[in-house]
């Protein structure tokens, strides 16, 4: 009688023996996947011949996936990247062959013209996006973000007229009640939320010190 011995690379096997598709989702990801699913108003028992909840939400799940704000601000004739006030500069203010307005440059914030009215979510409900079921870790939530493309001058001066802004992807972390700001961390080139060490970001952030 002899000892049944598994092998070191018992892991490289499995993976090798893959016999047709799978089901399984292979993509890795820092949001949980309730995060990505669409807020519908229907009932959860539907009525012979109409159409199942879950099926209404993943029609609109990857509906809202085909949209992209810039290119949706783009065909309205916005240029996402004057969206962000900008330093007054006299030395190099615009004439009118530039068919731009010298007079008044933009200057009114974007939390200006802000309204939750119609908001399907209260910024706690998105924010709630990030825990799963049976986990005390809540997950950043996947959204995009006006912001600048160099993080240095972008944190020491956010109205440089050098700066680029760009729609980026981001996890959402935490939302501020007083400022009413969210506080939103840029993805890495695999689409991930990661900290300098590489770790999934958990929890807004918050540290064991605060």
């Amino acid at each position: 009688v002899t000892t049944f011995k598994m092998p070191e690379n018992f892991g490289t096997v499995l993976d090798k023996q893959v016999i047709g598709p799978t089901t399984e989702n292979l993509i890795k990801s820092d949001f949980p996947e309730q995060s990505f699913k669409p807020k519908v108003q229907i009932a959860f028992q539907r009525l012979p011949g109409q159409c199942p909840r879950k099926i209404e939400v993943e029609r609109r799940r990857v509906l809202y996936l085909t949209f992209d704000i810039a290119q949706l601000l783009a065909s309205k004739g916005i240029d996402s990247n004057q969206l962000m006030p900008r330093h007054h500069d006299p030395d190099n203010m615009p004439t009118i062959k530039d068919e731009k307005d010298p007079v008044f440059p933009i200057y009114l914030p974007l939390k200006v013209f802000d309204n939750d009215e119609y908001d399907c979510r209260t910024p706690e409900e998105w924010i709630s996006l990030g825990l799963e079921p049976g986990s005390h870790d809540r997950k950043p939530v996947p959204g995009k973000a006006l912001l600048p493309t160099d993080d240095v001058l972008g944190h020491e001066d956010p109205k440089s007229q050098k700066l680029i802004y760009k729609w980026i992807d981001v996890g959402i972390l935490d939302y501020d009640k007083e400022t009413e700001l969210y506080l939103v961390h840029k993805t890495d080139e695999k689409g991930l939320v990661r900290d300098e060490e590489g770790r999934p970001i958990l929890n807004g952030g918050i540290t064991p010190e605060g």
